[in-house]
């Protein structure tokens, strides 16, 4: 079978470069004298015997590419025109609501606003806080869950050029004191369902010296008045403060400027062919990146209907999107295995929808999903809150998270560079620089940082310290500077790159490397897409860390025999994992990443924790740890 696909290959090769060598001669032909057709055929020989992968990707790929070039000058064209007319976010709006007024801008549950509506409340709140002393370069804290008119708060506050810091508003205690200080924050909106919580915190942390204004619907709607001042027109000031999930600490408030915004939200529009008809189903945070602006943008720049829900619900996804007729939906990775864990009826192929797009749907569920629900085009995107590391698949391409074309490293700067898979450390040259990764080999994902370009700059978090941490310097060259995404990623022959594992997710066992995300697969689907995420513990007088598996099984379902059989068939000896805990839930954070931290912190320890911790025996099965083998773990008589 191997061979027959391989012959096909080289057939279809054949034929693809016999008709641009045909195509060569007979264009020679015509146009040029026989001296310089037979130069351009020999060229194209020549490169053919020299890299013959080069052009065999170069040949699979043209089309791709064609259609990736013409959406991206169409996007870059976009930004150097609203970069140079000083075009700012609430600008953009304003013309989208002038166009069409009467349209339906935001909508969720039995409530919508129009474009006209929308604008003129971003009106009163710009008016109402003008009159209160806010100005350019202040900040104000916004701490709201999703409604109709969380978006024109802080649309109406950039009217003024007043930065807003998203709050997540799952945070408490000290991650949402650090959240509102470290934004430097001159005043804080509350909405009034959590009025309790900032009471709490006033209580504790004495935020008494920071004025806050309590949303109502009702009582706010009235006390506003229409603004006394013009909207200021600099694309590239500051506009949110969107805050990191926290996974790996406090979060960090990242800057997104207005020039930022409209990449982020624009290059999703652009090159996955959205168009102002659209009806887009928005069921993510809008505190947080992809909810806030890439699901929002769509009506704020483009003119799109946005669906918002206040929490997501997998019982109501589908049934949401054919109540409102939605075309687009959003997505993050965990959703999508939450509605697949569903049960199964008809009505979930009942949607208009022509295109998913999001980040983080898994390779092993992915045809799966699309099969299941019927979803033609899934658009798979790469990139930080912060980062400029953006990728975008808009080929279908299974498990894909973009990709770059093989000649296209010169003007979209994205490198993957050979690096520890353990420690993250890069690796260098013997002139001290970086050594980009080949294809198949596994690297840190970085991105060039140019100011001057909207795709390629960083500009960093409110905490100047922080933002100097993400930065590679003198990568290739002296003075050179890179964005450090922190996550490694795979390229193929083709320019597609592939998702692995976070730097530090990675743990060293038995001497190898363990890949943490492929062994999370494996159980994942094992055990029936239920919650689980794998990470290394220590063992005392035990070089490297031991695998560790926690499974979410609130009423203890997990076959462990079978899974002992399945990993044991799956894995090598070094990546199964040697401790299995069982929990009623994994702890996350509000954009459902898992935290892993916390977990690798317990361990195993069977005196602290009450969940059932189980061991792999010398015989390969899982049975729950004894008393015994954990004094021999602990010291260091177990036997590994």
């Amino acid at each position: 079978m191997e061979i027959l696909l391989e012959l096909n290959l080289k057939q279809k090769l054949a034929t693809r470069l016999g008709t641009i060598l045909l195509a060569t001669v007979i264009f020679g032909g015509f146009c040029w004298d026989n001296a310089l057709a037979s130069l351009t055929l020999g060229a194209v020989v020549a490169l053919l015997l020299r890299n013959p992968t080069f052009v065999y990707a170069l040949v699979m790929t043209t089309s791709r590419d064609l259609k990736a070039f013409q959406r991206f000058v169409a996007l870059n064209i976009y930004l150097l025109r609203k970069d140079r007319g000083g075009f700012t976010v609430a600008r953009c709006f304003q013309e989208q609501a002038r166009r069409r007024p009467k349209k339906t801008c935001f909508l969720m549950d039995d409530r919508r606003l129009s474009f006209a509506e929308a604008l003129e409340f971003s009106q009163k709140i710009a008016g109402y806080f003008n009159d209160r002393g806010l100005g350019k370069g202040d900040c104000v804290a916004l701490l709201m869950e999703t409604r109709l008119e969380y978006p024109c708060i802080w649309l109406g506050l950039s009217q003024l050029g007043v930065i807003t810091a998203l709050i997540n508003s799952n945070l408490r205690g000290e991650s949402l004191r650090h959240s509102i200080k470290v934004a430097n924050a001159k005043a804080l909106i509350v909405g009034s369902e959590l009025l309790d919580v900032l009471r709490s915190l006033r209580e504790k942390e004495h935020l008494d010296e920071v004025p806050i204004y309590q949303y109502t619907d009702d009582e706010t709607q009235k006390k506003l008045q229409l603004p006394s001042a013009a909207c200021p027109e600099e694309a590239r000031s500051k506009l949110l403060y969107v805050y990191t999930s926290g996974t790996t600490g406090l979060p960090k408030a990242a800057v997104i400027t207005n020039l930022r915004f409209l990449f982020m939200s624009a290059g999703s529009y652009y090159m996955l062919r959205m168009s102002s008809d659209d009806v887009v189903y928005d069921p993510l945070p809008l505190y947080h990146t992809a909810g806030g602006i890439v699901g929002v943008g769509n009506a704020i720049l483009n003119g799109s209907t946005v669906v918002l829900r206040k929490k997501f619900s997998a019982r109501n996804f589908w049934l949401d999107c054919n109540r409102y007729n939605c075309t687009v939906a959003q997505y993050i990775g965990e959703l999508c295995r939450y509605l697949l864990a569903t049960t199964y009826t008809p009505d979930q192929q009942k949607h208009n929808l022509r295109l998913m797009y999001g980040n983080g749907l898994r390779p092993q569920i992915w045809s799966q999903f699309v099969r299941r629900f019927g979803i033609p085009h899934i658009g798979e995107i790469y990139g930080a809150t912060e980062g400029n590391s953006n990728l975008i698949n808009i080929t279908n391409r299974v498990g894909a998270i973009g990709f770059v074309p093989v000649y296209g490293s010169s003007f979209y700067p994205v490198q993957v560079l050979r690096c520890d898979e353990y420690t993250g450390e890069l690796l260098k040259d013997s002139k001290g620089h970086c050594i980009s990764c080949q294809p198949g080999q596994a690297g840190l994902l970085v991105g060039k940082v140019d100011a001057r370009r909207a795709v390629s700059a960083f500009h960093g978090y409110a905490d100047k310290g922080a933002s100097e941490q993400k930065l590679l310097r003198n990568v290739f060259t002296s003075g050179d500077v890179f964005f450090n995404s922190g996550d490694m990623v795979v390229r193929d022959i083709l320019g597609y790159f592939y998702f692995k594992d976070r730097t530090g997710d990675t743990f060293r066992w038995r001497g190898e490397n363990v890949a943490t995300q492929e062994v999370e697969a494996i159980i994942t689907n094992c055990v029936g897409l239920e919650d689980c995420v794998v990470y290394g513990v220590q063992i005392p007088h035990v070089e490297g860390k031991a695998g560790m598996a926690a499974i979410v099984d609130p009423e203890r379902k997990v076959d462990m025999e079978y899974l002992s059989v399945v990993l044991r068939g799956s894995l090598p000896p070094y990546a199964r994992p040697l401790f299995i805990r069982l929990l009623d839930e994994i702890p996350r954070t509000a954009t459902f990443k898992l935290k892993k931290r916390e977990l690798a912190k317990e361990a195993y320890d069977i005196g602290q924790l009450s969940d059932p911790i189980y061991y792999l025996n010398q015989d390969g099965i899982y049975r729950p740890l004894s008393q015994e083998q954990h004094e021999l773990l602990r010291s260091g008589k177990a036997g590994l």
